[in-house]
């Protein structure tokens, strides 16, 4: 059975004053105390168990939500319908670890011959480097990070292995190679399995772009595999860049979980993570995205964060009272289940804010009006043909 760290073990801060409204719905702080505090959940009800199920398997956090349950010992308290689902999550959970583990051996297989450095990204990452934020996390793609100079050798070596891209459009196809981070996404053809292959963290066509040189130098490697990972501070950084450049926030509450552990695991760890982390914030050129991840994951999960390490990225990156007051009203509501139990008109209005602002940070307002008006002809026409 695989050794658990700490993975729900949260820790609560007191949450700034001014953010206290409006943090979500009764039904999604039910799902957060859930899972901050596994040791409660015996006395938790069956109406209460219903809307936290939901809204975890809606989230993506049923593996962690089992995880706490299961690492605090009280799977055996709780009620059996409930305890099937938990348990469920769990061989699902252990399951896709093993998947993780598997896909990236034959990865770094197929990729062996470029001799170029191979940096797993996201829950890959957390996955190969046994990281708390894995435990009880459910994955996706396998991302991975390449120089930009080997990135068709990368390409090429996947084909032969068999992979292969699914996106035939030729505009799609054109996207993704002449202003993207990443080639379109390849699955095997046997396995099904999807990887993505990046240059850089952020679009080409982002209104900041980080050095994907410091990033790649910076790398640790995974001690008995061919991959390595990001530093801590870039993962962390990585993490807030990718979620808060999203549009589309159907993982965004499971997002804010993995930097919640992220920042829990390298601060225990790392003497001097804090300092490292605001300095290579300022480095990259990326502590806005990070000053909204740690105002977020301190409002929504108590994360605890030093007074004068989210001093030092505000000044940076603060967009002004009203910008934040705007950007407090989407995201407090935007990272929240998108489930009809946490939706109204006010989420669902945030949400369409967030998904045009996620756009409008990855690319110029031009390309960003041609892109979106071409997306809405097309969904258009679908629908149309679907209705015929």
């Amino acid at each position: 059975m695989m050794h658990l760290k700490c993975s729900t073990g949260y820790r609560v801060a007191q949450r700034p004053e001014t953010m206290t409204r409006n943090t979500g719905t009764i039904a999604g702080q039910n799902l957060i105390n859930a899972i901050k505090f596994p040791e409660r959940l015996p006395g938790t009800s069956l109406r209460d168990w219903d809307s936290i199920l939901r809204l975890a398997k809606r989230a993506n956090l049923i593996g962690r939500l089992a995880e706490g349950a299961h690492y605090r010992g009280v799977m055996d308290e709780l009620p059996t319908q409930v305890r099937t689902h938990l348990e469920s999550a769990r061989v699902l959970t252990s399951h896709q670890r093993q998947a993780i583990a598997w896909e990236t051996r034959h990865i770094g297989q197929a990729l062996k011959s470029i001799g170029a450095p191979l940096i797993l990204l996201k829950g890959a990452a957390y996955a190969i480097a046994d990281l708390a934020a894995a435990h009880g996390r459910l994955f996706g793609d396998v991302d991975l990070l390449v120089p930009r100079a080997c990135l068709n050798q990368a390409e090429a070596a996947l084909m032969m292995h068999g992979w292969a891209s699914g996106h035939a459009d030729p505009y799609d196809e054109r996207y993704y190679r002449r202003w993207m981070h990443e080639l379109p996404p390849m699955a095997h053809r046997k396995r099904g399995t999807v990887i993505d292959v990046h240059h850089n963290i952020l679009p080409l066509t982002a209104r900041t772009l980080p050095s994907a040189d410091l990033l790649l130098n910076a790398s640790v490697p995974v001690p008995g595999t061919d991959f390595r990972v990001l530093s801590p501070s870039d993962m962390v950084i990585h993490s807030a860049t990718h979620l808060f450049h999203e549009g589309e926030l159907q993982n965004g509450l499971r997002d804010l979980f993995d930097l919640d552990a992220l920042l829990n695991e390298f601060s225990e760890r790392e003497s001097d993570f804090w300092h490292e982390l605001t300095d290579r914030a300022h480095t990259l050129g990326l502590a806005w995205p990070l000053h909204l991840a740690l105002r977020y994951s301190r409002a929504i999960l108590g994360t605890e964060v030093p007074p004068h390490v989210s001093a030092s990225v505000s000044k940076a990156a603060t967009p002004g009272r009203v910008s934040q007051r705007l950007l407090d009203g989407m995201y407090l509501r935007g990272l929240q289940p998108d489930h009809p139990l946490c939706s109204n008109y006010s989420t669902d209005v945030a949400r369409a804010a967030l998904y045009l602002r996620g756009h409008y940070l990855r690319m110029p307002v031009g390309l960003l009006v041609i892109h979106l008006g071409r997306k809405s002809i097309m969904r258009l026409f679908k629908n149309t043909s679907r209705s015929v």
